[in-house]
């Protein structure tokens, strides 16, 4: 835990080396104002579901199906249904909609971890194919249009000049924080990642508490899902496409050990904002994205590198 000072720094370096590389290349268009909330508006999504994986693999576990969530809940929340719902009484309801199915999902995916003792990444790879599934049988394969006036409204307004899915970013990773360095729960998280059997003895539910981690995360996945609504005004089975990689690359150039019992939210954001950055420079740049994917590969392999030989100085 003394080394992520220094792990955050290097973040903070690589991502204003980043900012320079952007203002070289694509000089006023990068550093325009518009392109920086730009920037921002397409992290927040990804980034609280990064938020939500940070938990889940620090405590020893992994989610290959939060993209697929967030897809269902998507398809969900905008079912012509839940829209004749929200305009009869509130446009809470759907929110609250999306909320409940990326629950629901998580609280499944953490059973079949914790108590149908099924490795997570089986278990969650199951829930991939079946969320995206369903989503495909609800939505009928089509894109489903929003049309709730007040919801809409609510997710277009800014708070002193930032969009309110920035704000909504900033509260789910300054809650996370504090959740995760600030209170029982947090410390629980590192112990049953480090060693569950001797956080077993320690007289913590280990199982309940997995439960609770692929719960939190599925909650994230629910608060995306209403971001990503928000932002295209539709709801589809192809949302939330490669976002498990994304989190889980996120999570781990922060510096959150994959196979757990270390983590840190202050560094997720920083490696959300790294690769959502990294792909507005090669945009602004007019470079493919398959160029995109082999730069966030090789950043992944060298960010696991140093993870190793961090764990191994550490050990020593």
């Amino acid at each position: 835990m003394a080394s992520a000072p220094g792990r955050n720094t290097g973040l903070v370096v690589a991502l204003v080396l980043l900012c320079l590389v952007g203002v070289a290349t694509a000089g006023d268009r990068f550093a325009d104002l518009d392109n920086v909330l730009t920037i921002l508006r397409l992290a927040s999504v990804i980034g609280v579901v990064s938020i939500g994986m940070t938990f889940v693999v620090t405590g020893g576990g992994i989610d290959l199906s939060v993209g697929a969530i967030v897809a269902l809940a998507s398809v969900w929340a905008t079912t012509l249904a839940t829209q004749g719902m929200a305009t009869d009484t509130h446009w809470l309801v759907v929110v609250f909609t999306a909320l409940a199915v990326g629950a629901g999902c998580g609280v499944v995916n953490g059973v079949l971890v914790a108590y149908g003792r099924i490795v997570a990444f089986i278990a969650t790879l199951a829930m991939l194919a079946a969320a995206r599934g369903l989503a495909e049988i609800i939505s009928n394969r089509r894109t489903q249009i929003l049309n709730v006036p007040g919801f809409t409204a609510f997710f277009d307004a800014s708070v002193l000049g930032v969009p309110v899915l920035v704000v909504i970013f900033a509260l789910v990773a300054a809650g996370g924080w504090v959740l995760l360095n600030r209170t029982t729960f947090g410390r629980r998280t590192f112990a049953v990642g480090g060693n569950p059997e001797a956080a077993r003895l320690a007289g913590i539910d280990v199982r309940r508490h997995t439960v609770v981690l692929y719960t939190l995360l599925g909650v994230c996945c629910g608060i995306a899902a209403v971001m990503l609504i928000a932002r295209t005004t539709t709801g589809s089975s192809t949302h939330g496409a490669l976002y498990e990689l994304d989190a889980i690359a996120a999570v781990v150039i922060g510096g959150t050990l994959l196979s757990g019992g270390r983590g840190t939210i202050a560094g997720t954001v920083f490696g959300v904002l790294i690769f959502t950055t990294l792909s507005n420079v090669f945009t602004l740049n007019n470079l493919s994205t398959s160029a995109q994917a082999v730069a966030k590969g090789a950043i992944i392999v060298v960010a696991v590198l140093l993870q190793q030989r961090l764990a191994r100085r550490g050990g020593g």
